[in-house]
């Protein structure tokens, strides 16, 4: 950052400087050019052709003590072609010995500005017109000439200020830079400062007050620290719970076999069973888990409840299933998911049921919200808590692990959702009310 910003401040005060460097030299060749202007039409304002053709002037006009002193850098002369290629000349004694070149091959009808180098002892700033003088056929030319460096020198000066005037601001615009960049950049220092002490175990957010530009980025990061730490604690958990699930079984089998027990085949089979469903349990939960952070999750309801209706139909022929409801409403889950949560939801209300089964779509407050009603006996209300838990089952006389709940409730927790449990008042059963974010 400091760098592109230095390498534009020079490159804008470089284009700067040249432009007012040209415009201010240009202000001051034109003021130099405006006073030798004004001494040629004085000149030429007061000559006169004299008795003997010579050019006189009719007052003082070249009345600068420079023009007498020789060799004083300021000089006039004023020419003409003679006969026979004789030229004729009246100039200021400042000229001497020299003369001033004249090209009679153009006529100068108006101010002619030039330099010339006719002296090797510097650069002459000319200015010249031809005039016709009264009285005379001849086209005389006036000419001024002044040494350049007095003119250079004013604007070596001016050049020279430009330049020290102009590094100083670029360096402090690059001082500037940096210390706007180095306080600028000062919290995100702090951040990663912050950082290395929660890696270092001293904390675990970041809790130093932060400028209103980084406080939007602080507080992401410790939501996303917020959130690794639920999902690792929701992995230790998890982790817990398969164990805890997985223990019994085997020590079920360990007893049995120790026990050489003349039922151990069965035994076995059905700890087997056990721990494969228990083990599904958790993959689905871990499945739900790591679908969570999609975006794009997405599940349309209607499809679903057809797909899971001709599922359950198929395994409770006597059962009737009826489902109402908008058709054209999307949930924020995964299909495979939301086919477990309705499958698990539904056949209960098959099996445990009187025979009807009546479920409700319907959209609230950003939630789709799905009502599974039955015609069975219905839940106690100081049960409709407990039956979540794993492993509990109210009817023991059907078959089952006491896990459908219970896989219904973490996967809809882990997407936003919930799952409660109420009485049904048009069946008189049990109504399960299954809640989910919507999807657009």
């Amino acid at each position: 950052m400091i760098l592109i910003a230095a390498a534009w401040i020079g490159l804008l005060l470089f284009g700067g400087g040249f432009a007012l460097d040209r415009v201010l030299a240009n202000a001051v060749t034109k003021n130099f050019d405006d006073q030798m202007q004004y001494v040629l039409r004085s000149l030429i304002a007061s000559s006169e052709i004299g008795p003997e053709g010579e050019v006189i002037f009719s007052r003082e006009a070249a009345a600068d003590p420079r023009f007498l002193e020789p060799y004083s850098g300021l000089y006039w002369q004023v020419s003409a072609p003679g006969s026979a290629g004789k030229d004729t000349f009246f100039s200021s004694r400042s000229l001497w010995d020299r003369r001033l070149k004249f090209g009679s091959g153009h006529v100068d009808r108006g101010v002619h500005i030039y330099d010339s180098d006719q002296f090797a002892d510097g650069t002459l700033r000319i200015v010249e017109r031809d005039a016709q003088l009264p009285k005379s056929r001849i086209h005389w030319r006036f000419q001024v000439a002044q040494d350049r460096r007095a003119l250079d020198a004013q604007i070596a000066v001016l050049r020279r200020t430009l330049i020290r005037s102009f590094a100083l601001l670029g360096l402090g615009l690059i001082v500037l830079v940096w210390l706007q960049t180095f306080y600028g950049l000062w919290p995100l220092r702090r951040v990663r400062d912050e950082i290395a002490r929660m890696r270092a175990g001293q904390s675990n957010r970041i809790s130093t007050a932060m400028p209103d530009e980084v406080a939007p980025m602080v507080e992401e990061l410790n939501a996303l620290i917020e959130h690794n730490e639920r999902q690792a604690e929701e992995a230790r958990r998890h982790a817990g719970n398969l164990a805890h699930a997985l223990k019994t079984p085997l020590t079920v089998i360990m007893n049995a076999a120790t026990a050489q027990s003349d039922d151990l085949a069965d035994t076995v089979i059905r700890e087997a069973r056990t721990m494969r469903r228990q083990v599904d349990h958790h993959l689905a939960r871990a499945r739900a888990v790591g679908r969570r952070g999609s975006a794009h999750s997405r599940a349309e309801v209607w499809p679903s409840l057809e797909s899971v209706e001709r599922a359950v139909g198929r395994l409770y022929r006597h059962v009737r299933i009826d489902v109402a409801g908008p058709r054209d409403l999307q949930v924020h889950v995964e299909r495979q998911d939301l086919d477990e949560m309705l499958g698990n939801l539904i056949e209960n209300a098959a099996k445990y049921g009187g025979g009807s089964v009546f479920v409700t779509v319907g959209a609230e407050a950003g939630f789709v919200e799905l009502l599974i009603e039955d015609d069975g006996l219905g839940i106690p209300e100081e049960d409709r808590v407990r039956i979540f838990d794993r492993g509990v089952r109210l009817d023991t006389g059907k078959p089952g692990t006491g896990l459908g709940l219970a896989i219904v409730r973490d996967v809809a927790e882990i997407y936003g959702g919930t799952v409660s449990l109420e009485e049904s008042e048009d069946l008189g059963g049990l109504m399960v009310r299954l809640r989910l974010p919507a999807a657009g």
